[in-house]
């Protein structure tokens, strides 16, 4: 029976009566925003299947965007006691984590720049570290709270890996063999990522380190064996055969007659005497040498002569031919040192890996510990995805998998290599949207609705530094000259919405010493109905008013990000979009496409000599039925193909009207959809 002999303790690990603190839990329902690569028959035949009663939908890989300590809880409800496989490559503390690499396509020159951590990432990385570098206190309630919801997802006969770096791994261990128990700890796998690192009185660093646990004594293992190094092969295989006919090996290989078979000679016995046992014989009147025994009984002796795989010493000691194109190799140890960190230098390259992000990791890391820890069909999970590695290398090899990140770039790249797989499987992206705006409205402003509501708006306003108007419905605020709207946190801006606002603001002028004073109204939203962005300006333009559509950020659910004055509003992209048709066919176009470069170094802008350059990916939805975007139709840069098409056709079945919805993402990872009605 093992103990746990040493323990970390941090503040609040423990409650006022000497208990466990546990982690807060708020299990919270996903809304799907996206679904990929799935026809419109598939999605008819998934929708009839499961009206009509035969059980749950078909599965759908699932890519999640939002922060770990709403989605973990959020997944047990479906997914307790349900994972085979769980890979973690955390944040290591070294302010690269939420980073990443941002291109400039199609410049006259190469230009790139680094793009920040967003607040609510950088809120997230305050959480697991603390305010100061290697805050190891936040880190360990971050990690041990992460791990609980771990243990509760992980099936009783799966596996846990733990990627981590030399900083904090030592501690990582103390914390998981507590959650997991020290019984359960399998290996400590060191990867050797790179060959050198020049430190000028330490050593230099080249490799990370990676935590192997399992859930009990009982999981899965498919071993992998490494090929034997020639040194090791010429040394062990130093006697020759001629094959004199066609055989077959013990791998199942076919054998040419009069190919060279290299073998070596096996000790046929083994230690302890075995006295009574079949293993106790003699061969050929030779009994084995004393206090060891035959590892085969006779009939098996008999079967090896029949096969001319025994072979005789002067003396008359019987060996073993054991022939190299019959060895597995060696099992694999843990020291991984085969498989190289993804390089930018290599980005270039036909096929490289590289997609912008400092801690992406090889796919050949995650192929290994796939391949010996799952089994095809098995739901494998990766809540820090970053670039994406885990859900690829999960897809091409048949599992199904779940991979979740806080960022949206993350979420994005992933997506992209997602639909880069070939005959990838229909997939969602999900959130929590909604209901953790919920939560947090009830927690932050009380349970009666109508002062909840009224404290929300009021908050908003203030953090846009707007005024607050009484008397209106539909105009909550002033800020200068412009009025404003805030959304409800329940439900997007609608063009119902925009109406009742413009309507408000026509009755409103000249009427009361607050009446408008201007034709402008600036509409703050969490999120924008499809129809939005140009229809509702051209409506509104037509009434003679202004309107500017801004989205309200996460970072108002964070106290710490208000209290720092880093919440921003910033105006939603324009995208012109224009439909053509003829016959059943209809011809989608992008005009143009202008985004609020708030976050785009000034030199960088400069570079932007056509709008096709800020987009990095465009999708259409085809036959949106007013609900979840199907993407049916993808268009991005590769390697392969760096220019970007501008335009998609599609051929409909059936003569009839259509709702057409495009969605694009610029090249920070920020999503902006347009509607298009057509008749064919």
């Amino acid at each position: 029976m093992w103990c746990l002999l040493v323990e970390l303790v941090w503040e609040k690990k423990y409650d006022k009566s000497g208990a466990k603190s546990a982690p807060v839990s708020v299990a919270l329902p996903f809304q799907t925003i996206e679904t990929l690569n799935e026809s419109t028959q598939q999605r008819q035949k998934s929708i009839e299947s499961f009206l009509k009663g035969r059980g749950e939908p078909e599965w759908r890989n699932l890519l999640i965007w939002g922060d770990k300590k709403y989605v973990l809880p959020s997944l047990l409800r479906q997914f307790a006691n349900a994972v085979d496989l769980i890979y973690i490559d955390p944040p290591f503390g070294t302010g690269e984590d939420y980073s990443y690499h941002v291109d400039v396509p199609d410049g006259e020159t190469p230009a790139s720049f680094t793009k920040l951590p967003s607040v609510i990432e950088q809120k997230a990385y305050r959480d697991t570290w603390g305010e100061r570098p290697y805050e190891l206190d936040s880190y360990l309630r971050w990690f041990y709270d992460t791990l609980l919801f771990l243990a509760k997802l992980l099936k009783p006969t799966g596996s846990l890996y733990i990627h981590l770096d030399w900083h904090i791994a030592h501690y990582a261990k103390i914390v998981a063999d507590e959650v997991f128990g020290y019984e359960n700890f399998q290996n400590e796998v060191i990867w050797k990522r790179k060959d050198a690192q020049s430190f000028t009185k330490r050593y230099g660093v080249t490799n990370d380190i990676i935590l192997f646990y399992t859930k009990s004594a009982e999981y899965t293992w498919n071993p992998i064996y490494e090929p034997l190094s020639e040194k090791t092969a010429d040394k062990w295989y130093k006697y020759p055969e001629e094959a004199d006919r066609d055989v077959v090996n013990r791998l199942g290989q076919t054998i040419k007659k009069g190919t060279i078979r290299r073998y070596n000679k096996a000790d046929l016995s083994a230690p302890g005497d075995r006295t009574g046992t079949l293993a106790h014989h003699k061969w050929k009147g030779k009994w084995p040498p004393k206090g060891r025994h035959w590892q085969y009984t006779v009939q098996d002796m008999e079967r090896l002569e029949k096969e001319n795989r025994l072979i005789y010493s002067k003396s008359g000691m019987v060996y073993e031919k054991r022939y190299l194109d019959e060895s597995k190799g060696t099992p694999l140890s843990t020291l991984w040192t085969d498989i190289s960190m993804v390089r930018g230098m290599d980005k270039a390259r036909k096929g490289a890996e590289y997609v912008g992000f400092p801690t992406q990791k090889p796919k050949e890391l995650l192929e290994k510990i796939i391949g010996i820890s799952s089994n095809p069909g098995d739901l494998v999970l990766d809540c820090f995805c970053g670039s994406g590695t885990t859900a690829v290398v999960a897809e091409e090899s048949g599992r199904r998998w779940i991979a979740g990140d806080l960022g949206r770039f993350a979420i994005h790249t992933t997506r992209k290599r997602l639909l880069g797989v070939e005959d990838v499987k229909p997939f969602v992206i999900q959130n929590l949207g909604k209901y953790e705006r919920q939560a947090w409205q009830t927690a932050e402003f009380g349970d009666e609705t109508g002062a909840r509501v009224r404290s929300y708006i009021s908050f908003i306003l203030k953090l846009y530094n707007a005024q607050q108007l009484n008397g209106y419905v539909w105009l909550h605020g002033k800020k200068g000259i412009r009025l404003v709207h805030v959304g409800s946190v329940d439900s997007p801006i609608s063009p119902l919405d925009v109406g009742q606002i413009v309507a408000e603001f026509k009755r409103s002028m000249g009427i009361g010493k607050e009446a408008p004073k201007t034709n402008g109204v600036d509409i703050l939203g969490w999120d924008f109905a499809f129809e939005l962005n140009e229809l509702a300006k051209q409506q509104a333009a037509q009434a003679n008013v202004d309107l500017r559509f801004l989205r309200i950020p996460r970072e108002v659910l964070d106290k710490k990000a208000v209290e720092q004055g880093d919440v921003h509003f910033f105006e939603l992209a324009s995208l012109d979009v224009r439909v053509k048709t003829s016959g059943k066919k209809a011809t989608v176009t992008i005009n143009d496409f202008v985004i609020p470069a708030d976050d785009v170094p000034a030199d960088i802008q400069k570079e932007i000599k056509h709008w096709s350059q800020w987009v990095d990916y465009w999708a259409v939805d085809w036959n949106n039925k007013n609900d979840t975007f199907h993407n049916e139709m993808q268009e991005y840069r590769t390697r392969e193909k760096p220019k970007l098409a501008t335009e998609s056709s599609k051929t409909y079945d059936e003569h009839g009207e259509y709702r057409i919805v495009v969605k694009v993402i610029d090249i920070l990872g920020n999503d902006t959809t347009k509607l298009l009605l057509v008749k064919v």
